[in-house]
């Protein structure tokens, strides 16, 4: 506190942990340079790659887990009585579409990678623009 300064009452400094919220609040309001909007726009071309795979991904994941469990539930409880079928019955079509919810499944992490590599080629040209322009 120093009142010499201020003669209308106290001055107050705040801690660095205080000092790098306020520079990040002011930075939101302060307009962008050209610079950190290419940045900024460069950030989320890349972030959009990954995003929207892992959306898709997720998609394949959670399905396939569904019809695996539909088709568990099918094999392990008394499911088939209630459908009406045969138990034998039951079992060898709980089997399959329990495959069938393990393979679409599996395909989760194979359609992820071919989601990247495809945006990854289709936006590489404005990525390499950017960077090239930010590197000068």
């Amino acid at each position: 506190m120093d009142n010499q300064n201020n003669p209308n009452g106290f001055s107050y400094t705040y801690s660095a942990k205080e000092q790098a919220e306020l520079k990040k609040l002011r930075e939101k309001y302060t307009p962008p340079t050209q610079e950190e909007d290419k940045l900024t726009r460069l950030r989320r071309l890349d972030a959009g790659v990954t995003s929207s795979a892992q959306a898709v991904a997720l998609v394949f994941g959670v399905l396939g887990t569904l019809v695996l469990g539909f088709g568990m539930s099918l094999c392990m409880t008394e499911l088939s009585a209630i459908l009406g079928t045969h138990e034998d019955l039951a079992m060898v079509i709980g089997i399959i579409i329990g495959l069938i919810g393990g393979v679409i499944a599996a395909l989760a992490y194979p359609i992820y990678n071919a989601i990247i590599k495809a945006k990854r080629r289709k936006i590489a040209p404005e990525i390499i623009r950017l960077t090239d322009e930010l590197l000068k």
